[in-house]
C-alpha cells in the first residue's frame, strides 16, 4: 500500500500565539482546531524521521534481502515557516532590547481600563540577518589647519581606540579563520573584498597572516609539548596538494600528506596538523619526542594501515597500539550481502563488545574501571572472535594452496 504524499502545512507562531491566547477566553473555533491540530502533526512528523544506522540489525536486514529497494522519506526540506535555528543558535548576534513606550510592569491596561498589564517571562524575538563584507574599512578625515604666520599645522586627534596599525588583530584573525579555517585561497578572498570595495591584494594577506604567525609559535610550540604528555593519542592522515613544496634534492617522495593527531588527558582534547612530505606515524613519533620519561606508555589508536604506526620512537617512549574497532567493523558491514552467514556472526559478537561499553558508559566507570570491566567480559569474547576468524584463515590458504 502506497503511502500518501505528505500534505503541505504552513505554521506561522504569530497565529498560533494569537490562537493560545484566544483559548484562554473562548472555547476554540473549528480554524483555530484545526491551526494547532496541524502544527501538532507537523512537529510531531519531525520527531519520527528515520535516520541511517549500521545498526547491525538495519545492516543485516538490507544483506538479507539485496534485491529490495527501500524507500525513505524526503527529509531534506524544512517545514515552511520555520528556520533551521532558532534566536539562541545565533550566540554571535548583536542582541537589542525594545521595551514598550510609556507601559511598564504592573501598569493599568490602556485596552480595558480594569486590569494590570504584568511583563511576559518570554518576550517577542525577531532575527534580522544582514549582509557585510568578510572585512570592513573606515576612513578617518583628520582636520588640518595651517597658520599663515609661522606655517605650523594643526591636526586633529583620531578618535578613542584608533590604534597606529592599519590592519586590526580582528582582521588578521578573519583572514586566517577565512584560509586555514575554511578552505578560502588567498586571491579568492582578494576578488570578493575588491567586489565589495575593499581592496586587500593576496600578497597583503600572506604578509598579515606571516606576521602574526611569528607570535603565535610560542602557543603552538606548548600545544605540541602538552600533546606529547596524553594519555591517548589519535592519527591519521590524508593526501593533500601543496603547489610548490621544498623538498631535500634526495628525498624520493612525491606525496603530500596533512596529519592530523589529537592527545587526550584527564577530558582535555588536543588537535595538531602537520602538512608536508611526512605520515602520520613520523609525525607521531616526533610529536612523542617531548614526552616525558616518568609517564607511562601512552595508546595509540588508529587504522591499520602501516604508516599510521611511528617507526622510530624516542629513547625510553613505548606506545601500546590499540586498532580501531569500528574501522575493521565497517570492512564486514560492506560485505554483509556477499556473507551474510559470516558477517552476521562477526557483527553479533562486536555487539556485546559495544554493549559492555555503553553499559559502562551508563554507570559513569572511571577509565581503569572500564578497562577491568572489557578485560572480564569483552576479552574472552574477542578471543573466542580471533579464534573463529583463524580458524576460517587456515581453511581459506588451504583451499587456495589445493587449487
Amino acid at each position: 500500500m502506497e503511502k500518501s504524499a505528505r500534505r503541505r502545512i504552513d505554521v506561522n507562531l504569530d497565529e498560533l500565539d494569537q490562537v493560545l491566547n484566544r483559548a484562554r477566553e473562548v472555547p476554540l473555533s473549528e480554524a483555530d482546531h484545526d491551526k494547532l491540530r496541524g502544527a501538532l502533526h507537523a512537529m510531531a512528523a519531525l520527531l519520527v524521521q528515520p535516520r541511517s544506522t549500521e545498526k547491525t540489525s538495519a545492516v543485516l536486514d538490507k544483506a538479507g534481502s539485496p534485491g529490495e529497494a527501500t524507500t525513505q522519506p524526503d527529509t531534506s526540506a524544512s517545514p515552511a515557516g520555520h528556520g533551521r535555528n532558532g534566536a539562541e543558535a545565533f550566540v554571535g548576534a548583536q542582541k537589542i532590547e525594545i521595551a514598550y513606550p510609556n507601559l511598564k510592569h504592573r501598569d493599568r491596561c490602556p485596552e480595558c481600563g480594569k486590569g494590570n498589564v504584568y511583563e511576559q517571562k518570554e518576550p517577542k524575538v525577531l532575527v534580522r540577518i544582514i549582509g557585510q563584507a568578510p572585512l570592513a574599512a573606515t576612513i578617518y578625515s583628520l582636520e588640518r589647519l595651517r597658520c599663515g604666520a609661522c606655517g605650523h599645522v594643526f591636526t586633529a586627534q583620531e578618535p578613542e581606540g584608533v590604534g597606529p596599525e592599519k590592519y586590526d588583530e580582528t582582521a588578521t584573525a578573519m583572514i586566517a579563520q577565512l584560509k586555514y579555517g575554511s578552505g578560502i585561497p588567498f586571491y579568492r578572498l582578494e576578488r570578493l573584498e575588491d567586489q565589495l570595495g575593499i581592496p586587500l591584494p593576496a600578497a597583503t594577506q600572506w604578509e598579515i597572516v606571516e606576521e602574526a604567525a611569528e607570535l603565535l609559535k610560542p602557543t603552538r610550540d606548548e600545544l605540541i609539548r602538552q600533546a606529547a604528555q596524553g594519555q591517548v593519542v589519535h592519527n591519521d592522515d590524508t593526501s593533500m596538494r601543496v603547489l610548490r613544496l621544498a623538498r631535500e634534492p634526495s628525498d624520493e617522495r612525491t606525496g603530500v600528506f596533512t596529519s592530523g593527531i589529537i592527545s587526550t588527558d584527564a577530558g582535555r582534547k588536543i588537535a595538531l596538523y602537520f602538512t608536508g612530505r611526512q605520515h602520520a606515524g613520523e609525525n607521531l613519533a616526533d610529536v612523542l619526542q617531548q614526552r616525558a620519561a616518568e609517564l607511562p606508555s601512552p595508546i595509540q589508536m588508529c587504522d591499520a594501515l602501516s604508516r599510521n604506526v611511528p617507526k622510530l620512537l624516542p629513547t625510553g617512549v613505548e606506545i601500546l597500539l590499540a586498532n580501531c574497532l569500528a574501522h575493521g567493523r565497517r570492512q564486514f558491514i560492506e560485505v554483509a550481502a556477499n556473507f551474510p552467514d559470516e558477517c552476521s556472526h562477526v557483527l553479533e559478537m562486536l555487539g556485546q563488545v559495544y554493549g559492555h561499553d555503553a553499559h559502562a558508559r551508563d554507570r559513569g566507570l572511571t577509565a581503569e574501571e572500564r578497562l577491568r570491566l572489557h578485560q572480564q567480559r569483552s576479552g574472552p569474547v574477542m578471543d573466542q572472535l580471533r579464534s573463529w576468524l583463524e580458524e576460517r584463515r587456515s581453511l581459506i590458504c588451504y583451499v587456495i594452496g589445493g587449487l
